[in-house]
């Protein structure tokens, strides 16, 4: 034929007609390159085709409330920048926040027991944190706005905990309703009636997983454009100018609740249509069997919130220790309570497959010092922070879709080893600019490869590795849940490795009291410089969270996997 043989292997490859295709390699120059790279664009393709037909109207209402925790990010930026400005709070003490900010999550447990009981009437806690989140942003709207009206009150500092504080617990409640409303949205049946199969029900819960990153991710697309949008020109702004957009964009925050409640409203009128027609695979027509009231979960869990806040609240030494422990102890024992009833070799397996997950997720981070160096040192902006947000949103929601095959195929414990090994390396540049790579590499390519160069290539490839290991772990929760405590048992493990998060959070705060950090903060009613800057451990800082980072969580796979509790889940 005409064609050249390039033209002819690949379509003889793409209609899968192996033996065409090799029957034209004899003549082609550089046939098996060829193949393999007609081979990865069928990959490419069959990944980004493969989602959209899997598509359920089921999964919309979740994927509405996860949209709503992706476009929460639009104050992220803003926060940043006050906080680093205006807030004379210590790395230490940021980071010791961070770890009351993510003990919310562990109230997932009652929550989620709460939402099996009252499955019919759920929707209020979305409704219940939408009112939380929006006081959140009122606070800080006032405290940015109105700062020495709020300061009469309450200390700046103790304001800015409160919203804080607030804001999860808000998320938390919308949270353990969208979580169950995946397991809900996932059909047990097919169109016939046919009970799917393991391997189909796993798929399906991937891609409900993987439509939920998908919702988050996109959402923080959207803050990141508008956020490179209203910061435009911030530089040439004056003080009070940019104060002033701080303020409006807290405003402008207030339509993040908005979304979450249109959700579960149509997640309402999806029920009430389904009462009135035969169940179908389009439909949200999983079967939800209400539990038998547990009273020590709801009481117990009650008993731990207040005995959390009262330790908060009244500065205990080692109140985070105690209550962390408190909180491992108290997940542990209602772990063994829903795993006692499943086979030991699958009891084994998902106690392995926790383990590992948890190690890998309570990894320190250098916590808000490399920020602020990064601002002051690297002279990042508020615009050039969004570009970076915008790289990495978009080419997340591009990584999970072409890594979507990587994540069914492999197990969490092979999964977690790549994913360790690849942060580690991928954190390597930001050390190197703390130590001036940066200036190096710009002086040898005349100006062009700079630190803003730097931080983009990094950006836009690490950027897809943080969901790569959300989307599976949400899918294996999702898949061993027992059909009568689907919120319970989603609830109890995601609090579990959601607890991975406060113990990161002190490890970090232990790693800003070994090392030293601090920036210029001015004490915003009277202008003064109350902090000076010093970034000299900041170095040390950094490499010593590159090799916890990569040792910890490899080592544990290794343990684990020569151990009883193998998994390859």
């Amino acid at each position: 034929t005409s064609e050249p043989a390039w033209w002819r292997i690949g379509i003889a490859a793409y209609h899968h007609s192996a033996s065409a295709a090799f029957t034209d390699c004899r003549s082609a120059l550089g046939c098996n390159s060829v193949l393999r790279m007609i081979s990865a664009m069928q990959r490419i393709v069959m990944s980004v085709t493969e989602l959209p037909r899997q598509f359920r109207w089921s999964y919309v209402p979740p994927l509405m409330v996860y949209l709503a925790a992706g476009i929460s990010g639009l104050t992220a930026i803003v926060g940043t920048f006050f906080i680093k400005d205006y807030l004379n709070l210590s790395a230490a003490f940021l980071a010791s926040l961070g770890f009351w900010v993510g003990l919310p999550w562990a109230l997932k447990m009652p929550l989620g027991h709460l939402v099996d009981l009252i499955w019919k009437h759920k929707n209020y806690l979305v409704y219940l944190g939408a009112a939380v989140i929006a006081a959140s942003l009122l606070i800080m709207y006032g405290l940015i706005m109105h700062t020495a009206d709020m300061a009469d009150i309450l200390p700046v500092e103790s304001w800015y905990v409160l919203s804080a504080i607030l804001a999860p617990v808000g998320f938390v409640l919308q949270d353990v309703v969208a979580d169950a409303m995946t397991v809900e949205a996932v059909p047990a049946l097919d169109e016939t009636g046919v009970p799917f199969s393991d391997a189909a029900m796993k798929n399906m819960h991937i891609t409900m997983q993987t439509l939920g990153r998908f919702a988050i991710i996109g959402g923080t697309v959207l803050v990141a454009l508008a956020n490179v949008i209203l910061f435009d020109g911030a530089d040439l702004l004056g003080e009070s100018a940019r104060i002033e957009l701080y303020g409006k964009i807290y405003l402008y925050a207030l339509i993040i609740p908005l979304f979450s409640v249109v959700g579960v409203i149509i997640a309402s009128v999806s029920r009430h249509q389904s009462l009135h027609n035969n169940p179908s695979a389009d439909g949200p027509v999983a079967v939800h069997s209400k539990p038998k009231i547990n009273w020590s979960i709801l009481l117990g869990s009650l008993g731990f919130a207040i005995f959390s806040v009262t330790l908060g609240v009244t500065n205990i030494a080692y109140a985070q220790e105690i209550v962390f422990a408190g909180s491992v102890g108290i997940i542990l024992f209602l772990m063994s309570r829903l795993v006692a009833v499943l086979p030991e070799h699958q009891r084994f397996m998902i106690i392995g497959t926790a383990i590992i997950v948890f190690m890998f997720r309570a990894m320190p981070s250098p916590g808000p010092g490399l920020t602020w160096f990064e601002i002051d040192e690297l002279l990042f902006n508020e615009q050039f922070f969004s570009v970076l947000s915008v790289i990495a949103s978009v080419l997340t929601l591009i990584g999970i879709v072409l890594l979507r095959p990587f994540m069914v195929r492999n197990s969490m414990a092979k999964i977690i080893v790549i994913l360790s090994i690849a942060g580690a390396v991928l954190f390597l540049p930001s050390v190197g600019m703390y130590y001036g790579l940066h200036h190096w590499t710009a002086s040898l390519t005349g100006g062009i490869v700079d630190a803003r160069f730097i931080a983009i290539v990094n950006t836009a490839v690490e950027s897809p590795l943080g969901q790569v290991s959300m989307i599976p772990l949400l899918a294996w929760i999702a898949k061993n849940a027992p059909e009568n405590m689907k919120a319970t048992f989603f609830a109890v493990f995601a609090s579990f490795t959601n607890l991975a998060l406060s113990a990161s959070a002190l490890g970090t705060k232990y790693l800003n009291q070994a090392f030293i950090v601090t920036r210029e903060v001015k004490d915003k009613i009277t202008n003064e410089i109350v902090t000076t800057a010093d970034y000299s451990e900041l170095g040390l800082l950094l490499l010593t969270v590159t090799g916890i980072a990569l040792i910890l969580p490899i080592g544990t796979v290794i343990i684990v996997q020569h151990s009883r509790f193998s998994t390859n889940e």
